[in-house]
């Protein structure tokens, strides 16, 4: 047992310079060609294999004629030795991704807007490229980094990103607010004096937090009527239509809960509304990872470009 364990450090000296040196010289059966293959110096190749030799204690190769020729433990080796260095080149490559061969478990979180406007579009996308996959979304509130540093999900969308050292954020898209109206009851709002004049339905979210939309408005010293109150975008249509109401809300709902509604600019500056794709750094470099990034990339690019999910 000691004689295997203090033979173990120089075991662990072999390299993957060593291993493609040794093959290249087995293959060509030639130091001269095996230097030119590699385009290393004959000295560099006899300094590399006099390395193996050592650890190995075997020649490995002996002088035949007016070349070399291999020693039977060095052909014994050639198989053994392919297979290590194809595993180190995998384990430098990192893990091999192909989309069709892949079943994936994937944890969104986003709320109503983001879920709607985006994940169905997300979903059958992956759906054709996948050869399995089962989407979770869960709602993201106001969502934390220790969402995506506890593993509850793999990636937020969202309009506020969480911050942290370790966690990677990229906009995916910016929209603005418009004002939409059941057409049916009534006109587009032409003034500042008509929209304030009318009654809104707007969203206050479970827990309490308003739209940073409302808080923009008072901050400028503007009230609206609120009419309604909903807990999410997805609710507001329903007390929109047939009605003489207003709902302010991101102009991209106009593919999603919004359809069919008339929409108007906003007779004040409206606020800009930024959405963001957050991950843990320790997947900035995942191969999955980066492709189902570039696949929500892709469905927003298409939103934006026009094309309903």
């Amino acid at each position: 047992m000691g004689e295997l364990q203090s033979s173990l450090p120089h075991l662990l000296d072999i390299d993957g310079r060593m291993l493609r040196t040794f093959l290249a010289v087995l293959e060509t059966g030639s130091v001269t060609a095996a230097a030119e293959r590699l385009g290393l110096t004959q000295s560099a190749v006899s300094h590399a294999l006099n390395r193996l030799r050592s650890v190995l204690g075997d020649s490995l190769f002996v002088k035949s004629g007016r070349g070399i020729a291999a020693t039977a433990r060095a052909e014994a080796l050639a198989g053994p030795a392919r297979r290590l260095l194809e595993d180190m080149e995998r384990l430098a490559r990192g893990p091999r991704f192909v989309p069709q061969d892949t079943e994936l478990v994937l944890t969104v979180a986003a709320n109503d807007f983001q879920r709607d406007l985006l994940l169905p579009a997300f979903q059958q996308r992956l759906a054709k490229r996948l050869k399995l996959l089962r989407l979770t979304v869960i709602p993201s509130r106001a969502p934390t980094a220790e969402l995506l540093r506890e593993g509850r999900c793999d990636l937020i969308v969202t309009p506020r990103p969480p911050e942290g050292m370790d966690i990677v954020q990229k906009r995916l898209l910016v929209d603005r607010y418009v004002c939409f109206f059941d057409p049916a009851q009534r006109a587009a709002p032409r003034t500042l004096e008509e929209y304030l004049a009318g009654r809104h339905v707007t969203v206050v979210y479970e827990d309490g937090r308003r739209l940073v939309f409302d808080d923009q408005l008072t901050s400028r010293g503007l009230t609206r009527r609120i009419g309604v109150a909903v807990s999410d975008f997805a609710g507001v249509a329903a007390f929109l239509r047939g009605t003489d109401l207003l709902a302010s809300v991101p102009s991209l709902l106009r593919f999603g809960c919004m359809r069919g509604f008339g929409t108007a600019p906003l007779p004040f500056s409206a606020p800009e509304v930024s959405m963001y794709l957050v991950w843990h750094r320790r997947h900035q470099d995942d191969p999955l990872h980066v492709w189902l990034r570039a696949e929500l990339e892709e469905v927003a690019n298409g939103l934006l470009a026009g094309i309903a999910p």
